[in-house]
């Protein structure tokens, strides 16, 4: 009897590709980095490179833009490209007063209804995260580089994230993500905190925490509040140095060209 001889077929199974609409893919990354800090405050996009790192064509990341245009994360240029919106310093006080109505209103229900174990460990988490870094500070004159600064940014973040989805309120996650509110206040770049500034963040945190797992809304609101205020009034300070030091330099900038045409 001939002996059958087995052929031996590759088959080739089909590549996986993703369901998730190339427009979102491009929305979802841009705003990802705008989140790590890798997109600041009035840096430009770049379709073409956009495309090319996402391997789509320009359509959907025109759409994707338009889409963050709208939602007030980027702004247009005057070339009819986009940046990272600059935020002024009115909008940096509307974008904290929504802040604090949205996080207020889902901490104290949250305070009420109480914290399920993985909502504790998560919000605990956050706090470990700014501990470390905290630690990793050899003395308090010590403040975080851009690396560790971003590390906090995203952690800092993540907790306030964290208390807005403890309603489990889709409608109200939803307002906050299109108007892109936590988007726009922790992009804003920062000087490297020192080893007090981190200690004021974690011991507020720990407090909202622990009033949150207490079950007491009164205090969670109390808390809550002060913590909002004080990374306002910081985020302002910061805002206007700037501004103080733009100015400086554009009119040193002045001066110069001044004495450079008396000279010719």
């Amino acid at each position: 009897m001939a002996r059958l001889k087995k052929v031996e077929t590759q088959v080739r199974r089909p590549t996986r590709r993703s369901t998730v609409p190339a427009r979102e893919r491009v929305y979802q990354h841009i705003r990802s980095q705008i989140n790590s800090g890798e997109l600041a405050p009035g840096k430009p996009l770049s379709e073409l490179l956009l495309a090319k790192e996402l391997g789509s064509s320009r359509t959907p990341v025109r759409e994707a833009i338009s889409l963050l245009v709208s939602e007030g994360i980027l702004e247009t240029t005057h070339n009819r490209g986009a940046q990272v919106r600059k935020l002024t310093r009115s909008d940096i006080i509307d974008l904290c007063e929504v802040r604090e109505a949205m996080e207020l209103f889902t901490a104290e229900k949250a305070a009420r209804n109480g914290l399920l174990p993985q909502e504790v460990d998560a919000l605990t988490s956050t706090i470990a995260g700014i501990r470390e870094l905290r630690d990793s500070l050899p003395d308090v004159h010590s403040a975080l580089n851009d690396q560790g600064m971003a590390q906090f940014t995203q952690l800092d973040r993540r907790f306030h994230e964290q208390i807005v989805r403890l309603t489990l309120n889709r409608a109200m996650h939803e307002i906050l993500r299109k108007a892109g509110v936590l988007v726009q206040i922790f992009s804003m770049r920062r000087r490297g905190h020192t080893r007090a500034m981190l200690d004021r963040v974690l011991d507020e945190h720990m407090r909202i925490a622990e009033a949150l797992q207490k079950n007491d809304p009164e205090a969670v609101r109390s808390l809550l509040a002060a913590h909002i205020q004080n990374s306002m009034r910081e985020r302002l300070e910061e805002f206007d140095s700037w501004e103080r030091s733009q100015l400086i330099s554009r009119k040193t900038s002045e001066e110069r060209h001044a004495e450079e045409a008396i000279l010719f």
